[in-house]
């Protein structure tokens, strides 16, 4: 019986030591280039690298096959260091057609490796891709190691015994270039050969279809000249633990779940579909067993009411959208802030305004989420900052929600939720405990209180159906103590000053801001998914000499209560976003500080180059 070492021997060609490798994958949305990049991810992971990863997805859901429209990509690093961010230039880029290597190729390092399917530079690719010359002939590679692989040609040939036809065999040339990523970089086809027998379980030609096109792959590397060597990189030495691989949704969707079971509570997921938060709504569905209960609303109004009716009911409720949707939510969310309720309300942010770029990373939301309501309605802020960051932010997200009794946003955008990183999974043990207490039936005769509060000014969660606990509900303004309408002015006054007080006192309990680097010089202070390239950046220029320290915000309302005292260590402060400066006119507008923005709304991450340059320039 032949072996998979025997059909993927290590390779006879001399292997070259990396600390770390950039690879990104392009072609038609139909060409499984997502999956390419999965599995190598995984793999990646399995080999003890430290990883990260940046799908690009086409923001057309169809977009003509061959059109740069319809370009979709996956970048990985790998490393033998710990590693921030999905890599900046690319060391090898694979592009299945034209369109693919005109719209990434700037992005290839000199002297980078560049594989392209030969097959798919005819003519009528070059018209779909709007070129009027070829791309591999006219001088665009010159200055890179261009493999010409005519993959089409060699898929079909290695999977021509099973009588499949060319439709059908061409899907599988994804496999093809995994095959010869895998050759190159030294991975172990393994893992996926595992999954390639449970992905097409029940489909034995398919199974063994993707195994050919795979193998011939890998010979190809061994066998063409094109390659003088392989490229190998070593395990990363990470913090002692057990890892798994983790996107943002699917660790924001597993925090929920924690913490769900860390406070005793039902968790319920009203939500509208919406591109890039639906797959949060697609995880939690997979998790009936732990008595999860997942509602796909008919439009995001009934959502969030859905989620607002589940919270006054006594369950974790959760609400998902991006900003096309958190603004129908708009008048929703302000009832919860009202009724000081506890729920979640989750904003995985995407290129705007209106419908935007829907599958492209933005910040832009940050003044919407603070300020986008009718009327003074304070709402904690929280910013997940990676991938797998987002799991503690479910989790210290319903802390706050049920100790301070109101609503918590939690920030996320397209780069963290469908990027992805190794997890330490941490022992249950080790997750804080979150007590939850509500007022037990009362025969007293004395009135309940539904709005007497505590030190925090939290008032009682009050469970429907608890004797003795009747109040009213509802959006009209309350009368303190008793929950009563009241159209008093003075009534009023003080309830938008308590809501306002309570939520500012969350500054006394959350983690106070942290500084990675000196107590003087340029400061570079961040937020959300631009932590990777700023930390990163940081501690490059450190390297080089530069007076330069790193803080990055989780908690962005109320603001780390040493946030003034840390602000005013440094000359200079520099505030990278995804946006046009929207924490940079919050930090102007409420601090003496000399702030210097570094805006980008590119649907793209930054480089780290781009705020190396920038730190350059601030610091002569």
């Amino acid at each position: 019986m032949i072996s998979d070492s025997d059909l993927f021997p290590v390779s006879s060609k001399p292997a070259t030591d990396l600390r770390g490798v950039t690879v990104r994958m392009a072609g038609d949305s139909g060409d499984g280039m997502q999956l390419l990049g999965t599995q190598l991810t995984n793999t990646s992971a399995l080999a003890g690298n430290d990883v990260a990863t940046f799908p690009d997805f086409p923001a057309e859901i169809r977009a003509p096959r061959g059109t740069r429209a319809g370009v979709s990509g996956f970048q990985v690093q790998f490393a033998a260091e710990e590693i921030y961010t999905p890599g900046d230039g690319l060391d090898a880029l694979v592009c299945m057609n034209p369109a693919a290597l005109v719209t990434n190729i700037d992005d290839l390092k000199r002297g980078g490796i560049l594989i392209v399917n030969s097959d798919s530079f005819e003519a009528r690719d070059l018209k779909l891709a709007v070129l009027d010359n070829n791309p591999l002939e006219d001088g665009t590679v010159d200055g890179f190691r261009v493999i010409r692989v005519p993959m089409t040609t060699l898929t079909r040939t290695a999977v021509a015994d099973l009588g499949m036809s060319p439709k059908i065999a061409d899907r599988c040339k994804n496999f093809f270039a995994m095959g010869l990523v895998f050759w190159l970089y030294g991975r172990d086809v393994d893992p996926t050969l595992r999954f390639i027998e449970g992905k097409f379980a029940g489909k034995p030609d398919i199974i063994e279809a993707n195994r050919k096109a795979l193998q011939a792959g890998w010979n190809y590397g061994e066998t063409t000249e094109d390659f003088a060597s392989t490229f190998q990189v070593a395990e990363a030495e990470l913090e002692p633990g057990t890892y798994r691989n983790i996107m943002g949704n699917q660790a924001l969707a597993w925090g929920l779940i924690a913490a769900a079971e860390l406070s005793g509570k039902q968790l319920f997921l009203g939500s509208y579909p919406i591109t890039p938060a639906s797959d949060v709504l697609h995880e939690l569905s997979r998790y009936k067993n732990f008595g999860v209960r997942t509602f796909q609303a008919e439009d995001e109004i009934a959502a969030v009411c859905s989620a607002i009716g589940a919270a006054f009911g006594g369950s974790m409720a959760v609400t998902t959208s991006s900003g096309p949707g958190i603004a129908l939510k708009g008048e929703g969310i302000g009832l919860g802030v009202i009724l000081e309720l506890p729920f979640i309300v989750i904003n995985i942010q995407r290129g705007g305004p209106s419908t935007g770029l829907p599958t492209k990373t933005e910040q832009s939301d940050l003044l919407m989420v603070l300020h986008g309501r009718n009327g003074e309605s304070p709402m904690p802020v929280i910013a997940a900052q990676s991938p797998s960051d987002c799991f503690w932010a479910a989790i210290q997200a319903w802390q706050i929600a049920t100790r301070f009794m109101t609503p918590v946003f939690i920030l996320s955008d397209g780069y963290i939720a469908n990027g992805s990183e190794p997890w330490n999974i941490p022992e249950v043990k080790d997750l804080p405990a979150i007590e939850i207490t509500h007022p037990e039936a009362s025969d007293n005769g004395q009135p309940f209180l539904p709005y007497a509060r505590n030190d925090e000014l939290a008032r009682p969660w009050a469970i429907p159906g608890t004797a003795g606990l009747m109040h009213r509900i509802g959006g009209l303004e309350k009368q303190d103590g008793t929950g009563n309408v009241s159209y008093d002015p003075d009534n009023h006054q003080h309830m938008v000053n308590t809501r306002a007080a309570k939520i500012g006192g969350i500054a006394s309990v959350i983690q106070p801001l942290q500084v990675c680097g000196p107590d003087s010089g340029l400061l570079v202070l961040s937020w959300g998914g631009t932590y990777g390239s700023c930390r990163t950046a940081v501690m490059r220029s450190q390297q080089a000499g530069k007076q330069v320290a790193h803080a990055h915000l989780r908690w962005l309302n109320p603001f780390p209560a040493n946030l003034q005292e840390i602000l005013a260590r440094y000359d200079q402060i520099l505030i990278p976003e995804l946006n046009c400066g929207q924490l940079r006119l919050l930090i102007d507008a409420g601090f003496d500080v000399d702030t210097t923005g570094l805006n980008k709304v590119k649907g793209k991450p930054f480089a780290v180059s781009e705020i190396m340059e920038k730190i350059d320039q601030l610091t002569g």
